[in-house]
C-alpha cells in the first residue's frame, strides 16, 4: 500500500498512460525503508511534476515487491526517479521497466537494470 493508500483509504487515478515499474528484492517484513524510499520518490515525482507514484506490492513474505509509477513521459518520469533509486539501500537487485503508452502487448518497453546486489 502506498502513501496515498495509508493516509487517505484509496488510489488517485494514475496521471498518465506512460508506466515505470519497478521490481526490486526486498529481504524483509519491516517495510519502514520501502515506505521511506517510496516517500522520496513521492517527493521527488511531484516536485518535478513528471508523474504520480501509484503505491507498491510486497509479498506477504517480504522477499520481493514493485513499485508503481505513472506519468505522461516515461523518459522524464524515469530520469528523475532513477539517482534516487540507484543510491536506495532499501531495495535489491532493481529492474525498471519503462513502458511507453498504456498496458497492452503492442506497447513499446524497456528494462533497465539499476542495483547489482
Amino acid at each position: 500500500m502506498g502513501i496515498w493508500s495509508r493516509l487517505f483509504g484509496s488510489k488517485p487515478q494514475p496521471s498518465g498512460d506512460h508506466a515505470v515499474i519497478i521490481h526490486f528484492d526486498y529481504g524483509g517484513t519491516d517495510l519502514d525503508a520501502l515506505y521511506a524510499l517510496e516517500e522520496q520518490l513521492e517527493n521527488a515525482i511531484n516536485d518535478a511534476g513528471v508523474g504520480e507514484l501509484d503505491g507498491n506490492e510486497v509479498a506477504v513474505d517480504g522477499s520481493d515487491g514493485s513499485l508503481f509509477m505513472y506519468g505522461t513521459n516515461a523518459d522524464q518520469l524515469f530520469a528523475v526517479i532513477r539517482p534516487i533509486l540507484e543510491q536506495s539501500t532499501a531495495i535489491h537487485n532493481a529492474v525498471a521497466t519503462v513502458r511507453y503508452g498504456p498496458p497492452g502487448d503492442n506497447v513499446r518497453s524497456i528494462k533497465v537494470p539499476l542495483i547489482k546486489s
